[in-house]
Protein backbone atom coordinates (compact mmCIF):
# COMPACT_ATOMS: atom_id res chain seq x y z
CA UNK A 1 0.00 0.00 0.00
CA UNK A 2 1.46 3.31 -1.10
CA UNK A 3 2.12 5.27 1.89
CA UNK A 4 0.76 8.78 0.77
CA UNK A 5 -2.57 6.81 -0.48
CA UNK A 6 -2.93 5.22 3.35
CA UNK A 7 -2.00 8.35 5.28
CA UNK A 8 -4.23 11.15 3.27
CA UNK A 9 -5.86 12.86 6.03
CA UNK A 10 -5.38 13.96 9.93
CA UNK A 11 -7.80 16.12 11.61
CA UNK A 12 -7.69 17.64 14.89
CA UNK A 13 -10.85 19.32 16.62
CA UNK A 14 -11.58 21.93 18.74
CA UNK A 15 -8.94 24.97 19.52
CA UNK A 16 -6.79 23.25 21.70
CA UNK A 17 -7.37 18.87 21.06
CA UNK A 18 -5.82 16.77 18.80
CA UNK A 19 -7.12 13.80 17.28
CA UNK A 20 -6.52 12.14 14.07
CA UNK A 21 -8.38 10.59 11.06
CA UNK A 22 -6.93 8.41 8.58
CA UNK A 23 -8.32 7.48 5.23
CA UNK A 24 -6.97 4.43 3.38
CA UNK A 25 -6.98 3.34 -0.32
CA UNK A 26 -5.36 0.99 -2.27
CA UNK A 27 -1.76 1.90 -4.24
CA UNK A 28 -2.83 3.65 -7.33
CA UNK A 29 -6.09 4.56 -6.32
CA UNK A 30 -7.60 7.85 -4.99
CA UNK A 31 -9.38 6.95 -1.25
CA UNK A 32 -12.86 6.85 -1.76
CA UNK A 33 -14.13 7.47 1.56
CA UNK A 34 -13.13 4.05 3.47
CA UNK A 35 -12.40 6.09 6.66
CA UNK A 36 -10.40 4.38 9.97
CA UNK A 37 -11.93 6.55 12.95
CA UNK A 38 -9.23 6.37 15.76
CA UNK A 39 -10.77 6.46 19.49
CA UNK A 40 -7.24 7.19 21.00
CA UNK A 41 -5.97 10.58 21.31
CA UNK A 42 -3.43 11.77 19.44
CA UNK A 43 -1.01 14.76 19.59
CA UNK A 44 -0.57 15.68 15.83
CA UNK A 45 2.39 18.33 15.00
CA UNK A 46 3.00 19.86 12.17
CA UNK A 47 6.77 19.89 10.95
CA UNK A 48 8.94 21.57 8.73
CA UNK A 49 12.59 20.00 8.32
CA UNK A 50 15.66 22.68 6.82
CA UNK A 51 19.03 22.24 6.00
CA UNK A 52 22.20 24.03 7.55
CA UNK A 53 21.48 26.46 4.39
CA UNK A 54 17.67 26.57 5.21
CA UNK A 55 16.81 24.66 2.74
CA UNK A 56 13.56 22.42 2.69
CA UNK A 57 14.36 18.69 2.95
CA UNK A 58 12.44 16.18 1.84
CA UNK A 59 11.84 12.68 1.34
CA UNK A 60 12.34 11.71 5.26
CA UNK A 61 10.94 8.63 6.93
CA UNK A 62 9.38 7.83 10.58
CA UNK A 63 12.35 6.84 11.55
CA UNK A 64 14.02 9.77 10.43
CA UNK A 65 12.60 11.59 13.78
CA UNK A 66 12.34 11.44 17.52
CA UNK A 67 9.65 13.21 19.54
CA UNK A 68 10.26 14.31 23.12
CA UNK A 69 7.57 15.06 25.59
CA UNK A 70 8.77 16.70 28.29
CA UNK A 71 12.14 15.12 28.02
CA UNK A 72 10.50 11.73 27.59
CA UNK A 73 10.90 9.66 24.19
CA UNK A 74 7.05 9.23 22.44
CA UNK A 75 5.93 6.15 20.32
CA UNK A 76 5.46 7.73 16.55
CA UNK A 77 2.02 6.39 15.53
CA UNK A 78 1.03 8.80 12.76
CA UNK A 79 3.33 10.11 10.02
CA UNK A 80 2.36 11.57 6.77
CA UNK A 81 4.73 13.34 4.46
CA UNK A 82 1.92 14.73 2.01
CA UNK A 83 1.37 18.02 0.34
CA UNK A 84 -2.25 18.33 2.05
CA UNK A 85 -4.62 21.29 1.44
CA UNK A 86 -4.69 23.13 4.45
CA UNK A 87 -7.15 25.98 5.76
CA UNK A 88 -5.32 29.39 5.81
CA UNK A 89 -5.53 32.77 7.17
CA UNK A 90 -4.56 36.21 5.78
CA UNK A 91 -3.69 38.90 8.33
CA UNK A 92 -3.14 42.06 6.58
CA UNK A 93 -2.44 44.98 8.86
CA UNK A 94 -4.88 47.77 7.18
CA UNK A 95 -3.35 50.63 10.19
CA UNK A 96 -2.36 54.36 8.44
CA UNK A 97 1.08 53.14 8.66
CA UNK A 98 0.98 50.86 6.51
CA UNK A 99 -0.23 53.04 3.35
CA UNK A 100 3.66 53.43 1.67
CA UNK A 101 4.07 49.40 1.76
CA UNK A 102 0.44 48.44 0.76
CA UNK A 103 1.27 47.76 -2.77
CA UNK A 104 4.02 45.01 -2.20
CA UNK A 105 2.39 43.74 0.80
CA UNK A 106 -0.92 43.06 -1.37
CA UNK A 107 0.91 42.07 -4.32
CA UNK A 108 3.09 39.30 -2.42
CA UNK A 109 -0.22 37.86 -0.43
CA UNK A 110 -1.35 37.42 -3.53
CA UNK A 111 1.73 35.58 -4.72
CA UNK A 112 0.93 33.61 -1.62
CA UNK A 113 -2.19 32.78 -2.64
CA UNK A 114 -0.87 31.77 -6.11
CA UNK A 115 2.21 29.61 -4.63
CA UNK A 116 -0.45 27.67 -2.60
CA UNK A 117 -2.16 23.91 -3.01
CA UNK A 118 -5.61 24.95 -5.18
CA UNK A 119 -7.48 23.00 -2.76
CA UNK A 120 -6.49 25.14 0.22
CA UNK A 121 -9.61 27.03 1.83
CA UNK A 122 -8.45 30.80 2.56
CA UNK A 123 -9.95 33.59 4.09
CA UNK A 124 -9.08 37.13 4.77
CA UNK A 125 -8.80 39.61 7.53
CA UNK A 126 -8.07 43.39 7.25
CA UNK A 127 -7.33 44.92 10.33
CA UNK A 128 -6.95 48.41 12.17
CA UNK A 129 -8.57 49.69 14.70
CA UNK A 130 -11.15 46.73 14.48
CA UNK A 131 -10.80 43.50 12.66
CA UNK A 132 -12.91 43.28 9.19
CA UNK A 133 -13.48 39.90 7.00
CA UNK A 134 -11.97 40.80 3.70
CA UNK A 135 -14.63 38.24 1.69
CA UNK A 136 -18.48 38.68 0.69
CA UNK A 137 -20.80 38.19 3.81
CA UNK A 138 -21.75 34.65 4.35
CA UNK A 139 -18.55 33.18 2.34
CA UNK A 140 -16.35 32.06 4.88
CA UNK A 141 -13.45 30.86 2.53
CA UNK A 142 -12.83 30.82 -0.90
CA UNK A 143 -10.26 28.88 -3.32
CA UNK A 144 -11.08 31.66 -6.30
CA UNK A 145 -7.88 33.98 -6.90
CA UNK A 146 -9.83 36.95 -8.21
CA UNK A 147 -12.52 36.76 -4.85
CA UNK A 148 -9.63 36.45 -2.75
CA UNK A 149 -7.85 39.65 -4.67
CA UNK A 150 -10.58 41.74 -4.09
CA UNK A 151 -10.26 40.28 -0.56
CA UNK A 152 -7.00 41.42 -0.21
CA UNK A 153 -7.58 45.01 -1.48
CA UNK A 154 -11.03 45.71 0.48
CA UNK A 155 -9.29 47.50 3.11
CA UNK A 156 -8.60 51.14 3.32
CA UNK A 157 -5.27 52.19 5.43
CA UNK A 158 -6.47 54.20 8.48
CA UNK A 159 -6.00 54.20 12.52
CA UNK A 160 -4.08 51.85 14.57
CA UNK A 161 -3.30 48.39 14.76
CA UNK A 162 -5.58 45.35 16.82
CA UNK A 163 -3.11 42.76 16.08
CA UNK A 164 -3.96 40.57 19.23
CA UNK A 165 -7.49 40.84 18.04
CA UNK A 166 -7.04 40.37 14.49
CA UNK A 167 -5.16 37.25 15.75
CA UNK A 168 -8.15 35.39 17.86
CA UNK A 169 -10.36 36.39 14.92
CA UNK A 170 -8.32 34.76 12.74
CA UNK A 171 -7.74 31.09 14.76
CA UNK A 172 -11.73 31.75 15.49
CA UNK A 173 -12.14 31.04 11.79
CA UNK A 174 -9.66 28.54 11.09
CA UNK A 175 -11.58 26.06 13.56
CA UNK A 176 -14.71 26.65 10.91
CA UNK A 177 -12.64 25.48 8.50
CA UNK A 178 -12.85 21.72 7.02
CA UNK A 179 -9.48 21.16 6.33
CA UNK A 180 -7.44 18.94 8.31
CA UNK A 181 -4.50 21.32 8.82
CA UNK A 182 -4.80 25.06 10.08
CA UNK A 183 -2.37 28.03 9.16
CA UNK A 184 -2.38 31.84 9.66
CA UNK A 185 0.04 34.30 8.01
CA UNK A 186 -0.24 37.45 9.84
CA UNK A 187 1.76 40.25 7.88
CA UNK A 188 2.01 43.68 10.43
CA UNK A 189 4.08 46.50 10.64
CA UNK A 190 4.05 47.31 14.46
CA UNK A 191 2.81 45.28 18.31
CA UNK A 192 -0.78 45.79 18.91
CA UNK A 193 -1.79 49.34 20.12
CA UNK A 194 -5.42 49.16 19.77
CA UNK A 195 -7.15 45.60 20.84
CA UNK A 196 -9.72 44.66 23.02
CA UNK A 197 -7.84 41.12 24.00
CA UNK A 198 -4.50 41.93 26.00
CA UNK A 199 -1.23 40.02 24.78
CA UNK A 200 -1.50 37.62 27.69
CA UNK A 201 -5.13 36.60 26.58
CA UNK A 202 -4.25 36.56 22.77
CA UNK A 203 -1.08 34.11 23.53
CA UNK A 204 -3.33 32.08 25.73
CA UNK A 205 -5.76 31.07 22.70
CA UNK A 206 -2.03 30.44 20.34
CA UNK A 207 -1.14 27.88 22.76
CA UNK A 208 -4.36 26.22 22.96
CA UNK A 209 -4.68 25.92 19.23
CA UNK A 210 -3.48 23.69 16.83
CA UNK A 211 -2.90 26.15 14.00
CA UNK A 212 0.99 27.47 13.03
CA UNK A 213 1.66 31.07 12.88
CA UNK A 214 3.59 32.73 10.02
CA UNK A 215 4.73 36.17 11.05
CA UNK A 216 6.27 39.00 8.72
CA UNK A 217 7.12 41.83 10.23
CA UNK A 218 7.68 45.17 8.32
CA UNK A 219 9.36 47.61 10.46
CA UNK A 220 11.01 50.84 10.73
CA UNK A 221 13.29 52.72 12.52
CA UNK A 222 12.17 54.75 15.23
CA UNK A 223 8.14 53.14 15.31
CA UNK A 224 7.12 53.59 19.10
CA UNK A 225 5.11 50.26 18.67
CA UNK A 226 8.04 48.03 16.99
CA UNK A 227 7.66 44.90 18.48
CA UNK A 228 9.51 41.97 16.79
CA UNK A 229 9.38 40.02 20.13
CA UNK A 230 5.73 38.98 19.83
CA UNK A 231 5.71 38.29 16.00
CA UNK A 232 8.42 35.58 16.73
CA UNK A 233 6.98 34.55 19.98
CA UNK A 234 3.58 33.76 18.07
CA UNK A 235 5.80 31.94 15.33
CA UNK A 236 7.61 29.77 17.98
CA UNK A 237 4.76 28.75 19.93
CA UNK A 238 3.19 27.82 17.31
CA UNK A 239 6.10 25.85 15.02
CA UNK A 240 5.68 28.30 12.21
CA UNK A 241 8.56 31.14 11.45
CA UNK A 242 8.88 34.77 11.76
CA UNK A 243 10.40 36.51 8.85
CA UNK A 244 11.59 40.84 8.39
CA UNK A 245 12.44 41.41 4.75
CA UNK A 246 14.86 44.52 4.97
CA UNK A 247 12.04 46.55 2.97
CA UNK A 248 8.45 45.64 1.66
CA UNK A 249 10.45 44.94 -1.44
CA UNK A 250 11.63 41.11 0.31
CA UNK A 251 7.90 40.51 0.47
CA UNK A 252 7.39 38.15 -2.81
CA UNK A 253 10.39 35.98 -1.61
CA UNK A 254 8.98 35.63 1.56
CA UNK A 255 5.73 34.51 0.77
CA UNK A 256 6.73 32.52 -1.85
CA UNK A 257 9.26 30.83 0.74
CA UNK A 258 5.98 30.48 3.28
CA UNK A 259 3.42 28.87 0.91
CA UNK A 260 6.32 26.08 0.14
CA UNK A 261 7.00 25.83 3.50
CA UNK A 262 3.51 25.08 3.98
CA UNK A 263 3.22 22.73 1.19
CA UNK A 264 6.09 20.50 1.88
CA UNK A 265 5.67 19.98 6.10
CA UNK A 266 5.32 16.47 7.50
CA UNK A 267 2.65 15.52 10.16
CA UNK A 268 3.79 13.52 13.06
CA UNK A 269 1.13 12.13 15.72
CA UNK A 270 1.74 10.38 18.90
CA UNK A 271 -0.67 9.06 22.10
CA UNK A 272 -0.01 11.11 24.90
CA UNK A 273 0.77 9.88 28.05
CA UNK A 274 -1.57 10.50 30.73
CA UNK A 275 0.82 11.30 33.57
CA UNK A 276 3.88 13.49 31.86
CA UNK A 277 4.33 16.28 34.33
CA UNK A 278 1.90 19.32 34.92
CA UNK A 279 -0.82 20.19 31.96
CA UNK A 280 1.55 22.34 30.13
CA UNK A 281 3.29 19.68 27.79
CA UNK A 282 6.67 20.90 26.11
CA UNK A 283 7.37 19.76 22.79
CA UNK A 284 10.66 18.71 21.18
CA UNK A 285 11.68 17.35 17.63
CA UNK A 286 14.75 15.95 16.53
CA UNK A 287 15.60 14.97 13.40
CA UNK A 288 18.36 12.97 11.38
CA UNK A 289 19.67 11.18 8.34
CA UNK A 290 22.56 9.71 6.67
CA UNK A 291 24.48 11.90 4.85
CA UNK A 292 22.44 15.00 6.04
CA UNK A 293 24.05 16.87 8.91
CA UNK A 294 22.84 19.49 10.87
CA UNK A 295 18.85 18.83 9.80
CA UNK A 296 16.49 21.14 11.78
CA UNK A 297 12.98 20.44 12.85
CA UNK A 298 10.12 23.08 13.58
CA UNK A 299 6.93 22.69 15.05
CA UNK A 300 5.07 23.87 17.82
CA UNK A 301 6.87 23.79 21.51
CA UNK A 302 3.83 22.65 23.80
CA UNK A 303 0.55 21.96 24.31
CA UNK A 304 -2.07 21.77 27.29
CA UNK A 305 -3.06 18.26 27.89
CA UNK A 306 -6.39 19.07 29.82
CA UNK A 307 -7.76 20.43 26.12
CA UNK A 308 -7.15 17.05 25.01
CA UNK A 309 -9.21 15.48 28.23
CA UNK A 310 -11.96 17.88 27.90
CA UNK A 311 -12.31 17.59 24.44
CA UNK A 312 -12.78 13.82 24.52
CA UNK A 313 -15.65 13.37 27.06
Amino acid sequence: MNRRSAIRNLIAVGAGSFFCRLSAAHAGEQPQGFVIHSDVRLVLLDVSVKDRDGGFVSGLSKDNFAVLENGVAQPITVFADTDVAVTVGILVDESRSMTPKRSEVLSAAEMFIAESNPQDEIFVLNFNDSVKRGLPEGVLFSDNLEQLRSALYRGTPKGRTALNDAVVDGLTQLKLGRRDKKTLVVISDGGDNASLHRRREMLDVVERNIATIYTIGLFEGGDPDWNPGLLKRLAAISGGEAHFPDDPGGMAATCRGIAKDIRTRYTIGYPPPVRNGGPLRHIRVNVSAPGRSRLVARTRDRYHYEQIESESK
